[in-house]
């Protein structure tokens, strides 16, 4: 990425064990109980596929235009996962569980950069900010559905 790239980092910690919060993750119906709604989130191909290589894609909804991120699966290990992506923005997604004493401790990265010279300073401009902070939402809904399914577990 020789553009001007980007990190946001995040973490939470979740009151459940990590193969449960890497399932919700990963599943693409918990996933989106926990996306931003304005973000649809599609397999490419027969199937949702988040091992080595597979291949899905990331839609915003707006109004007029939909811009579409294109993720492959890049790294993959227990508790791991990483998505590079290309489109409007470029970069990679990572998620990855750490177990401890009080459950995971779930960090995201997201590292990117945006190509285009004008979307860059609209995104920067009017879009940083609020991705950031929606992007902290996102651990926050993460979390309760994660630890909402450890009580559906237990029942």
């Amino acid at each position: 990425m020789a553009h001007s790239e980007q990190v946001f980092e995040q973490s939470i910690q979740v009151a459940t064990n990590a193969t449960l919060v890497e399932h919700c993750v990963t599943d693409l119906a918990l996933m989106h109980q926990w996306l931003n709604p304005a973000l649809r989130c599609e397999p490419m191909g027969d199937t949702w596929d988040t091992e080595l290589g597979g291949k899905s894609q990331f839609i915003i909804q707006l109004p007029v235009w939909q811009p579409t991120l294109i993720s492959t699966v890049v790294e993959r290990a227990p508790g791991l996962i990483v998505w590079e992506f290309e489109g409007f923005f470029e970069g990679r997604d990572r998620w990855e569980c750490q177990p401890n004493e009080r459950g995971t401790l779930l960090l995201n990265r997201f590292q990117f950069a945006v190509p285009n010279p004008i979307v860059a300073f609209g995104f920067n401009t009017f879009a940083a900010k609020l991705t950031k902070q929606d992007m902290e939402a996102q651990l926050r809904r993460l979390k309760q559905v994660a630890e909402r399914q450890a009580v559906l577990q237990r029942q």
